[in-house]
């Protein structure tokens, strides 16, 4: 099989201040930003490859109750409704450019692991985990 993934989704509930922290300080492209009744859709991703990002109003979807989206805003608040794993080989470099962007909140500092990985964590403006591995 040549299976690929093209798409992933994270929610964002302030589509400027996602773009600051995609866009802007982790210098991904953006490829589409759509709008539709007063809510965006923004797509991005890394330059030069495949792999896409959507960034999406979390409870856009018209068969989400209420109380669901009271909850997802709870999770999203507290950091717990979604999450993506990035990789570089400037772990130190991209750490340093996220936290000088003062756009989002450092989680972990660059941590040799237990289990092997040297990483680094951050919550971006909607409060999505975002962990990044140095490659070796």
């Amino acid at each position: 099989m040549d299976i690929i993934i093209h798409q992933t989704y994270l929610p964002q509930d302030d589509p400027e201040a996602a773009l600051a922290f995609y866009r802007d300080a982790l210098g991904f492209e953006v490829r589409n930003d759509v709008g539709y009744n007063g809510l965006r859709w923004i797509t991005v991703g890394p330059v030069g490859q495949p792999i896409s990002i959507v960034l999406h109003p979390p409870a856009a979807d018209p068969g989400i109750t209420d109380d669901e989206r009271r909850t997802i805003t709870e999770m999203m608040a507290k950091g717990t409704y979604a999450s993506i794993n990035l990789a570089t080989e400037d772990l130190d470099g991209v750490f340093e450019t996220l936290q000088a962007s003062d756009i989002a909140e450092v989680v972990q500092e660059p941590t040799e692991q237990p289990y092997g990985v040297r990483d680094c964590a951050f919550r971006d403006p909607a409060g999505n985990m975002v962990r990044i591995k140095q490659l070796r």
